[in-house]
């Protein structure tokens, strides 16, 4: 959480990239695909309208390849994202701090990219709304724990096709369900004045959907899983300016690929009023 009137404005690249996918529950790959490449740039802004609220905006630019097939892959500006988080209570004692916090987001598609074309396809274009808890204990020392859980509620999505089979049934319209999602994660890491270090361990599920059928393309019907293991370095440079990098590796999945993903990024933290 930051203080009221602070600023953080950020900016992260991030390259995810697989040859290994799992087409229901059966991993394979394609040759027609080789390997699948999704880049990113995204900008962040953090706003503390109160010491126990803060603001949060997101947009990314977004644009993919395949080594192997003959499709092109996409570019473009993908989902306008924006949150509110609040810190319900926090509790200190002899042992450290005790915090919890809730967000609530929302998200929707800022230009008029293809959904329908994965796994070449920059986002599903639905709507989403999202709500999450986040519990934190940090040590005197600087050892940390954090542990959070979300839902995310996501709208049907116009495709451009008039029929599309889901649960092998063949439906004749060009809306398309796209299933809602939940997700979890716990972090260990430790943190001072210069620098931050954490190792994360996450799981998301979509609580309904189909799989990929056999030698076909995905779609966003599909009920997509994954457990994934990563770490995270931040070094504080300067006077809020920071520097940031994350290594993120796909232990098991369904209906997605097996991803590997590098990200780094800058930040800057400042204050544009004095309380």
């Amino acid at each position: 959480m930051l203080s009221r009137g602070q600023w953080c404005v950020m900016t992260q690249y991030v390259h995810d990239h697989w040859t290994h996918y799992w087409e229901g529950s059966t991993k394979r790959s394609n040759l027609n695909l080789g390997t699948v490449t999704v880049q990113s740039i995204a900008v962040g802004l953090n706003y503390a309208l109160a010491n126990r609220l803060n603001l949060i905006a997101m947009l990314p630019y977004v644009w993919t390849y395949s080594s192997a097939s003959y499709l092109d892959g996409q570019r473009g500006v993908q989902d306008l994202s924006l949150w509110i988080k609040y810190q319900l209570f926090e509790v200190k004692a002899s042992l450290g701090e005790f915090r919890l916090q809730a967000t609530g987001g929302l998200s929707t598609p800022v230009s008029n990219y293809v959904a329908d074309y994965m796994p070449l396809n920059i986002g599903l274009q639905s709507r989403t709304a999202s709500l999450r808890i986040i519990a934190n204990f940090t040590q005197g020392k600087g050892l940390y724990f954090t542990a959070q859980a979300g839902h995310t509620w996501r709208s049907n999505i116009t495709v451009d096709r008039d029929a599309f089979l889901f649960h092998n049934q063949l439906y004749y319209t060009r809306r398309m369900p796209v299933p809602n999602l939940f997700d979890a994660s716990a972090r260990i890491g430790f943190i001072n004045a210069r620098w931050q270090v954490e190792a994360q361990l996450s799981y998301f599920t979509c609580t309904s959907g189909d799989d990929i059928r056999y030698n076909e393309m995905p779609q966003p019907t599909n009920k997509m899983r994954a457990t994934a293991a990563s770490v995270f370095v931040k070094h504080f440079l300067w006077r809020g300016l920071a520097l940031q990098a994350a290594y993120g590796h796909v232990l098991s999945g369904r209906n997605l690929g097996q991803s590997n993903t590098l990200s780094g990024g800058i930040s800057y933290l400042f204050q544009m009023r004095h309380e």
